[in-house]
């Protein structure tokens, strides 16, 4: 009888020892699930926080190209690695998971987009020193262009002063009326129309010593108050600006550069209607050139 309350005293002796080892088991299993659980949500915020990491890094990086514009075309392979490596730790971080290997990933592109942009701040500051020497260049091209414009347009003024210069000028051009008497060796001054017989034309050919010397050719228009030249020959025509015109008088002189004058006589015929009344304009024509005119009246 003793032996079998032994036996039993036993056993229950040992399902008491299974039952605390379960127990210390179950424990410990529990302690070990805690821990994995937190291993897990540690890994999850490291994994949410290299993600977040990696976003903003993308982010600032993509702004930066946009406002540095077309700029940012010159560091293009650089900008191609910088997205490669962000595509790889991107690839990681979905399939497989390694923090320290991510993030020393991580630090390396950051390291390249840091030097991105160093470059491309070194490029800006160059490419705006070499815009202000541009447009410091261009201002001085438009200074100096200015000036030549200004230049050339006073050679131009000079040179067409020059050639106004180079002509012979008449000064005083006069118209004097007269009537002839004792048949023709008395000459009258006259302002009427009926008694003019003689129309004497005067003027001084200025000095001029830019006018090279020798023969010239001296033509008067006589015009009529009805804006008819008065000629003696339909013959008697000279060119004018391409266009051939009517004379009154031609008269050839020998222009030596000093100033002499000039009279020519315009003498009616007996054949020829009594003058008209008004106004009478005389010009005075030489080497293609107006240069000088005059007028007078009769009653």
């Amino acid at each position: 009888m003793e032996e079998q309350n032994d036996s039993s005293r036993k056993y229950k002796i040992y399902l008491s020892i299974l039952a605390i080892l379960f127990l210390a088991l179950l424990f410990w299993l529990f302690i070990q699930r805690s821990q994995m659980m937190k291993l897990v949500r540690e890994k999850d915020a490291q994994k949410v926080e290299l993600q977040h990491d990696l976003d903003s890094l993308m982010t600032e990086h993509n702004n930066i190209k946009l406002s540095y514009g077309a700029l940012s075309d010159s560091l293009r392979a650089k900008d191609s690695l910088i997205q490669i490596n962000a595509q790889e730790i991107t690839k990681l971080l979905a399939t497989q998971w390694d923090y320290n290997i991510i993030r020393k990933k991580f630090e390396r592109l950051q390291k390249v987009a840091q030097g991105y942009v160093h470059q491309m701040d070194s490029l800006y500051t160059v490419n705006r020193e070499l815009t202000a020497e541009n447009d410091r260049i261009r201002q001085v091209v438009k200074t100096e262009q200015s000036r030549n414009q200004n230049l050339m347009k006073d050679k131009e003024e000079l040179k067409e002063k020059m050639n106004q210069a180079a002509f012979i000028r008449a000064y005083n051009v006069t118209a004097t009326p007269y009537k002839l008497r004792s048949g023709g060796a008395k000459e009258v001054e006259t302002d009427k129309a009926t008694r003019t017989d003689r129309i004497r034309i005067c003027f001084t050919i200025g000095e001029n010593s830019l006018v090279a010397t020798g023969k010239r050719i001296i033509y008067i228009r006589l015009v009529r108050p009805d804006n008819v030249v008065v000629i003696k020959s339909k013959y008697d025509t000279f060119v004018f600006n391409g266009q051939t015109l009517p004379f009154s008088l031609r008269e050839d002189i020998d222009y030596q550069g000093k100033a002499m004058k000039v009279c020519l006589d315009w003498n009616k015929k007996d054949t020829d209607k009594p003058a008209m009344k008004g106004k009478y304009i005389v010009t005075v024509f030489a080497e293609d050139t107006e240069i000088g005119t005059g007028s007078f009246d009769l009653k």
